[in-house]
């Protein structure tokens, strides 16, 4: 008598007079366990009980060619669809080029979700263009207008169920407090206020941490006062890899920026920097 055990289940391959084991329960058996190997070896995000990390890359500016490669490494695909979504800058046609220069030598396939539209039949609707992508990456800009945009027209909606599927969301400036409850904006007219987001991390962000010197105060006192949940804050060239609503790292472009966790202890504001990965 023969077993075998595959995650904790024991599996009788075969028995007989003589001891031997049965053949072709042995090959459908081999097939299984290729199956189970397979599924544990998956690149991606995918875990290895077959079900995919919810990822979030987030960084302190815009768009920038080496986080843009970070997050194509991220994906684990050789040549990943990338969607950009440029809803914060109006989907300016200057901003798209400067994207499509950008990305030129970088090996993904890039698209454009564009919503400021008239329908016409061969265009790609927003859910192919989110859900059929390996990341997405989304600019800055004014983030109010963005995130009404987005309600507006569902794709919060959607960005939240390829968040779920595993899709890796990414973003600087406007394209990371997006991801969080709650931080400073430049969405209004004569000075910074705070603006709800979409809360797909419980926490509270600040992006521009150093290139705007006053976001940083601002930052702090409404964490103190418990205006803003703690958090966490990017300078320019810094970014957060957050995977399943948790922090997994803190890479940099150099060792001049940092990333931040901001909190209160014992009454008292905590600003801790994180160490950082420094990529290139």
């Amino acid at each position: 008598m023969v077993y075998l055990i595959i995650g904790g289940t024991m599996l009788l391959i075969g028995k007989g007079p003589n001891k031997k084991v049965n053949i072709k329960r042995m090959k459908s058996l081999a097939a299984i366990i290729l199956t189970f190997f397979f599924v544990l070896g998956t690149t991606g995000t995918q875990t290895a009980m077959g079900q995919s990390d919810k990822t979030i890359f987030v960084y302190g500016n815009g768009m920038e060619k080496t986080f843009i490669k970070y997050v194509a490494e991220l994906t684990h695909k050789k040549k990943p669809r990338i969607c950009f979504i440029t809803t914060a800058s109006a989907d300016h046609p200057g901003v798209i080029q400067y994207l499509q220069e950008l990305v030129a030598d970088i090996d993904i396939k890039p698209s454009y979700l564009i919503s400021f539209i008239s329908s016409s039949p061969e265009q790609e609707s927003f859910e192919d263009l989110i859900m059929n992508s390996d990341a997405i990456m989304v600019g800055g800009g004014n983030t109010l207008n963005m995130l009404g945009i987005w309600k507006a027209q569902g794709i919060d909606t959607l960005l939240r169920q390829a968040y779920e599927k595993g899709i890796i969301l990414a973003g600087g400036s406007a394209g990371s407090l997006c991801w969080f409850n709650a931080g400073y904006s430049d969405s209004r007219p004569k000075k910074l206020t705070i603006i709800e987001c979409l809360g797909f991390l419980n926490y509270s962000h600040a992006p521009h941490y150093n290139d705007q010197p006053e976001r940083r105060p601002l930052y702090q006192k409404a964490v103190l006062e418990g205006k803003l949940s703690e958090g966490y804050a990017c300078d320019a060239g810094a970014g957060l890899l957050f995977k399943n609503g948790s922090l997994a790292k803190s890479v940099a472009l150099d060792k001049k920026n940092y990333c931040y966790f901001v909190s209160v202890k014992d009454g008292k504001l905590s600003e801790q920097r994180l160490r950082s990965e420094i990529i290139r």
